[in-house]
């Protein structure tokens, strides 16, 4: 017979384990712009309007440490997705795809129960490693379509995780209202060049950030209307800086840096602000945990939910980036660059510094005009072209009192045991990644989609390395 104290401790058991099970699991909603620079948005100091992302951060945590491992579009949508860092997954270079057998967030969350929804632009490959539910609008998430799937889960009480992902402020910039922003009274970085054409283009960039705005908003507003605002995690992100000079496709922070808010009503407090060193990988793992089930040992990132929860205020000691122009628009033949970043210094390797650094943005109307000025005898213009298209082999920059990156340490005495220990720290993470450098950038383009047929999976080592013999500088 049991006695009356155990009786009491079976039944509160019986009631936890009740309360457990009908606990609903929680909806996931994130939301992805395309080559947004984080210092641009309201909430971050930036010039941009942006009334429903600044009112997200009021509602949740907002994260002024947050990267990704790639400045570039298809790489980081890759990241995020198999929560594996670019080498370690084939997604590298631009136009890229995952090695086959790989998985991704529906592989993790479908056996949870999960309805699992991709709205708008995609840039993954295979269709194999990423069924998604698709949907789009014109590269642009398709609000009807998000709508219809929101009300089917809440219908059928069916949890879903849905990635709405814009294509703005991607260029061409031609979506917005660009005369809310004058091209003489917009604020220009202090690693711009002041042009005409810089301010026209940067008005039409910042007209369609309040366009994706927008596109938040929108989304939101379907929260409430199906009535799942509450137990959803909402994250809204930046991706990798825009297409001027210094940001997409470098490893500086205005690259690889993004904005990053999560809301999570009864888990996140309202008005947080966290200064965690965390990254994009960090995502699939954080869903993965808040649905319940245990990340893979495959997974490469952490879960968030312990900052989320204000448990802990650091998370990370490091984040790395990567960046390969072999196979991009305009692109160096080779350039690669790694870096590794800690709360307070920034260390980038360039593996080809004699090798000139190009892109689609040196073709710009914007970053010709700072040519136009240069030749014309403007040192400042000068000066940053030059910086621009050449790099020395190592960079080391003081991130705490140098946010732009423009003084650079590595040759300093003084930075000598701070640069050896980054230095260590991304070789390590590099062979945990079987990252081999230039081999590996010399290898970029057999894991870009156009030859995924010809070179199915990956180069042998043999043969990889007869064409790192016959292509090296």
């Amino acid at each position: 017979m049991l006695t009356p104290i155990v009786r009491s401790l079976f039944v509160i058991a019986c009631l936890a384990s009740v309360a457990t099970a009908a606990a609903p699991k929680p909806n996931f909603l994130f939301v992805i712009a395309d080559d947004c620079t984080f210092r641009d948005i309201g909430c971050y100091g930036g010039q941009a309007y942006t009334p429903n992302i600044d009112r997200l951060a009021t509602e949740g945590m907002k994260f002024n440490q947050c990267f990704q491992s790639a400045p570039m579009c298809s790489p980081t949508r890759h990241n995020i997705y198999t929560g594996l860092y670019p080498v370690k997954s084939g997604a590298y270079p631009n136009h890229t795809f995952a090695k086959d057998g790989t998985k991704s967030v529906i592989h993790y969350l479908k056996p949870l129960g999960y309805r699992v929804a991709l709205s708008g632009k995609k840039h993954i490959a295979p269709q194999e490693v990423f069924p998604f539910e698709y949907s789009a609008d014109a590269n642009n998430p398709d609000f009807k379509a998000i709508d219809t799937l929101m009300g089917e889960c809440k219908e059928s009480q069916t949890p879903f995780c849905v990635f709405a992902c814009s294509n703005e402020p991607h260029s061409p910039w031609n979506k917005g209202d660009a005369s809310k922003y004058p091209p003489e009274k917009v604020k220009l970085p202090p690693y711009f060049v002041d042009t005409k054409e810089t301010r026209q283009n940067m008005s039409k960039y910042l007209a369609e950030i309040t366009y994706y705005d927008w596109q938040v908003g929108e989304c939101l507003k379907l929260l409430d209307k199906h009535g799942v605002a509450e137990n959803t995690m909402v994250i809204v992100v930046s991706e990798q800086g825009s297409g001027f000079p210094f940001g997409k496709w470098t490893c500086y922070d205005t690259g690889l840096q993004s904005a990053c808010i999560a809301r999570w009503p009864g888990q996140i407090e309202p008005g947080s602000v966290s200064d965690a060193l965390i990254e994009y990988i960090d995502m699939l793992p954080t869903f993965v945990t808040a649905a319940g089930g245990k990340p893979a040992a495959a997974l490469q990132g952490q879960s968030l939910l312990p900052v989320f929860r204000g448990e802990k205020n650091r998370h990370k000691e490091f984040v790395f980036g990567e960046m390969t122009t072999r196979g991009i628009i305009n692109g160096s033949p080779y350039y690669g660059i790694r870096s590794i970043r800690s709360d307070k210094f920034k260390y980038i390797l360039n593996f080809t510094p004699d090798v000139t650094f190009t892109n689609a943005c040196t073709k710009s109307v914007a970053f010709q005009s700072w040519k136009e000025k240069a030749d014309s005898g403007d040192a400042d213009a000068a000066e940053k072209v030059r910086r621009y298209h050449h790099r020395p082999a190592e960079e080391l920059y003081a991130i705490s009192d140098d946010t732009f990156e423009w003084n650079n340490l590595a040759d300093d005495p003084k930075f000598a045991e701070v640069k050896a220990e980054l230095r260590n720290n991304l070789d390590a993470w590099m062979l945990a990644q079987g990252d081999e450098g230039q081999e590996t950038e010399l290898a970029a383009l057999d894991h870009q989609g156009r030859n995924r047929k010809k070179n199915k999976g990956e180069t042998s080592m043999k043969n990889r390395k007869k064409k790192a013999n016959k292509s090296a500088p």
